[in-house]
């Protein structure tokens, strides 16, 4: 379905040239919505776990044999092979991950939560919690950095939970997410309704939710906040999770030294993370805290390592960081930089120049990768408040633990934050410390640095999301995501009648005399409760 009128239109990052158009002028969202309600959703609803698991791994396999479309249209946006394969191939994964999951659920299209509850003294009156698909859709509204992840691990977590999605990506990368589901729809592996895409302005979608509708958001605090505050989100009492970019931080223990294994994978972390995407993750860190001894130290290795990091055209083999996703963007970076310089200082690279490969640094998106020197921490507020959402990090001092802790509470709420650490006690006070603000916390030694994900790596088995700040949302983690889009409802009766609707035998349950030995029937014949009585054994 095209949209109306002439559309946004989409620029290549690398040199500004246009590619694409998008709107979604003339739709109608009511429409969209309902389709998914009525046509996906009793689709999805019928199938068990697992006959969902099994086609989220077939999808999985699909997709995976069609990655290199994805990849070469992936470098329209400026990302390189190796920021793509976050992107592409950790999507993929996402579905793979939770294809597995359906072994944590019965052969069933819904499932118990928790324990069975004794409600009797008799025992003949019981209650228990039972988790059934919600019978709306899923209305995704994702960012611009990871249009095919950020569409690919929410849609595996609705579709295993028996839920359609509807998809609106940011507009200026939605052309590969645009890709990805149409090679979806070519597949024929989902039914009908289980995915629609929006590319261009969502309108008016968010006042036709409903009550059994499931909304998320990814994105920057301030629209995520505006798009929570909708009337229908509110009067409908429509769930909804927010993802916002935080003010992620890394801390040095003050038990490491330069020359030291810790030492060599902190500048390493914070190089990946101020380069890779060119810094664009909502996960990327932010602000960095060493020891005030060592904070020369730290930013001249910082320093070398970045100057090792070639920028320019993705296509060429030797740039280790593209551009970032659009001009608008950079601009809106080195505003934010101007901003944190009234009070920090420029310790390394260039807010205006870059050097680049195989490019036009000014028609392309490049920026400098750059890191911000902060002394004064503590009386500067504007380092724990605004974020450059690019390859920018500003740099920290502590004295002690206690107030690494502090610092690190200073984002008000983030997505995630590391330690690197040989010492298991100071990192214990810190997660403990720190936990409270963070919504996933990484301890970095060389223990586990060599198979380490890393500080930005979001995992499918572990919840995405952190407090205050960085939403007050959660999202991934296993089965704890996929709990997000089902309804629990408990349900009191007689344990024989529990038995019968949740499938699963419950103490004091009435067994079931089929006159045949259970062990000669076939599996499909079994049912829960099926005994046998014999005489007694002499």
């Amino acid at each position: 379905m095209n949209g109306d009128g002439d559309g946004q239109t989409l620029l290549d990052a690398v040199n500004g040239d246009p590619i694409y158009t998008a709107s979604t002028e003339g739709l109608d969202f009511a429409s969209i919505l309902e389709y998914g309600r009525t046509v996906g959703n009793p689709a999805l609803r019928k199938l068990t776990f697992h006959e969902r698991g099994r086609m989220l791994r077939a999808l999985a396999q699909y997709l995976m044999g069609r990655k290199e479309e994805f990849y070469a249209l992936s470098y329209h946006s400026g990302a390189t092979r190796a920021d793509s394969w976050i992107d592409i191939e950790g999507g993929i994964g996402n579905l793979f991950a939770n294809a597995s999951l359906r072994r944590k659920f019965p052969d069933l299209p819904y499932c118990t939560d928790g324990e069975a509850i004794g409600l009797s003294k008799g025992g003949t009156f019981m209650g228990h919690h039972l988790l059934v698909p919600k019978e709306g859709v899923a209305v995704h509204i994702n960012a611009y950095n990871f249009p095919v992840w950020g569409m690919l691990e929410k849609c595996a977590v609705n579709w295993l939970a028996g839920m359609p999605a509807v998809v609106k990506p940011a507009s200026i990368s939605c052309y590969l997410s645009e890709a990805v589901v149409r090679a979806i729809i070519e597949s024929g592996i989902l039914p009908e309704g289980a995915l629609q895409l929006i590319c261009g302005s969502p309108g008016d979608m968010l006042e036709h939710v409903t009550a059994q509708d499931v909304v998320t958001f990814t994105g920057s605090k301030r629209t995520g906040l505006m798009l929570k505050a909708s009337r229908r989100i509110h009067e409908e009492s429509v769930s909804f999770n927010m993802e916002a970019d935080s003010l992620n931080c890394i801390v040095l223990g003050n038990d490491v030294q330069p020359g030291s294994p810790e030492w060599d994978i902190f500048i390493k972390e914070v190089r990946k993370e101020i380069t890779v995407k060119a810094g664009q993750k909502c996960t990327a860190i932010r602000r960095i805290f060493a020891p005030e001894n060592l904070i020369e130290d730290v930013y001249i290795a910082l320093g070398k390592s970045l100057a090792q990091t070639p920028v320019g055209n993705p296509l060429n083999e030797k740039v280790r960081m593209g551009a970032l996703a659009s001009v608008g963007q950079r601009e809106d970076v080195r505003k934010n930089v101007q901003k944190l310089l009234a009070t920090a200082q420029l310790v390394y690279g260039s807010l205006d120049s870059v050097e680049v490969l195989d490019a036009d640094a000014q028609k392309g998106a490049f920026l400098s990768p750059m890191l911000l020197l902060e002394s004064n921490p503590f009386h500067n507020e504007a380092v724990h408040d605004i974020e450059c959402f690019g390859p920018v990090s500003t740099l920290m001092p502590y004295k002690d633990l206690d107030e690494a802790v502090r610092l690190a509470k200073r984002g008000k709420g983030s997505l995630c934050c590391s330690i690197v650490t040989a010492d298991n006690k100071l990192a214990t006070e810190f997660v403990i410390g720190a936990a409270t603000h963070h919504g996933r916390i990484l301890v970095l030694n060389r223990e586990c640095a060599k198979e380490s994900t890393g500080h930005g790596s979001p995992l499918p088995l572990l919840v995405h999301g952190g407090p205050g700040r960085a939403g007050g949302g959660e999202e991934m983690g296993g089965v704890r995501g996929v709990k997000h889009y089902l309804q629990r409802t408990a349900i009191q009766g007689s344990p024989t009648t529990i038995t019968a609707i949740t499938q699963v035998y419950q103490p004091n349950a009435k067994g079931i005399e089929p006159g045949q030995h259970p062990f000669r029937k076939y599996y499909e014949e079994l049912q829960v409760g099926d005994q046998i009585l014999t005489e007694k054994r002499t």
